[in-house]
Formats: C-alpha cells, sequence, structure tokens
C-alpha cells in the first residue's frame, strides 16, 4: 500500500480479491495514517497498481473498493 502521494507505504498480503473490491492483511499499524484513497501496489517496481478507497477495517483486516479512472464527459461541441 502506498500514499498517493507517496508520504507512507505499509507491508500488505491480500487476502481476498472479488471484482471490484479486495481484503487485505496489513502487517504494521495503519493509525493516523489518510486512508480515503491510496494505491495498492501490485508488483515490486510499482508498475502494476490499483487505486483504492477504505471502505472499513476489522483489526489487522481492511476493505478496500477499486476505483476507475475519472471518464471524460462528452459535450455537444465534442466532434
Amino acid at each position: 500500500m502506498m500514499a498517493i502521494d507517496g508520504t507512507w507505504r505499509r507491508a500488505c498480503t491480500i487476502k481476498d480479491v472479488p471484482d471490484q473490491s479486495a481484503a487485505l492483511v496489513v502487517e504494521t499499524s495503519i493509525e493516523g495514517l489518510a486512508l480515503q484513497e491510496f494505491f495498492l501496489l501490485l508488483s515490486s517496481t510499482g508498475l502494476a497498481y490499483r487505486r483504492c478507497q477504505l471502505d472499513g477495517v476489522n483489526g489487522v483486516e481492511i476493505c478496500v473498493s477499486f476505483l476507475r479512472g475519472k471518464s471524460k464527459k462528452k459535450t455537444s461541441n465534442d466532434p
């Protein structure tokens, strides 16, 4: 896990991955971290990742949902 702005990282294990969410087991404390949105890094180089938002915390397990990029709205002036 890594903050959107890169200010913190935490090691975690993916416990379960349904279609649009995941259950993660965090190895160290997450107290005081801004978890509204963060990246779940899926490779050691950081090239595979998912943007997440926190859905809930249950002890060392956290539930997150995956966020999609904002879609560009088409206006009547667009070709």
